[in-house]
């Protein structure tokens, strides 16, 4: 297969300077913290709480948002 243009850019760049560019690429910052999946008691609790102000008028004692006449 044929090389890319930044590959012969690079080996060129070896050849001549004798310099490794790659050498030269920072490594990744990464976060350290533990990423956790929520359980299911979460998810349940997330669901109850998403649309829980959604309706403010309107809402009686009972619970109901909406109210048939």
């Amino acid at each position: 297969m044929a090389k890319s243009a930044a590959k012969r850019k690079r080996a060129h760049q070896l050849r001549n300077t004798g310099k490794d560019v790659t050498e030269l690429r920072n490594e990744i910052d990464f976060s350290m913290h533990v990423r956790t999946t929520k359980t299911k008691k979460e998810k349940l609790q997330q669901l109850n709480n998403k649309h829980k102000k959604h309706f403010l008028q309107g809402v009686y004692p009972d619970g109901n948002a909406f109210y048939i006449a």
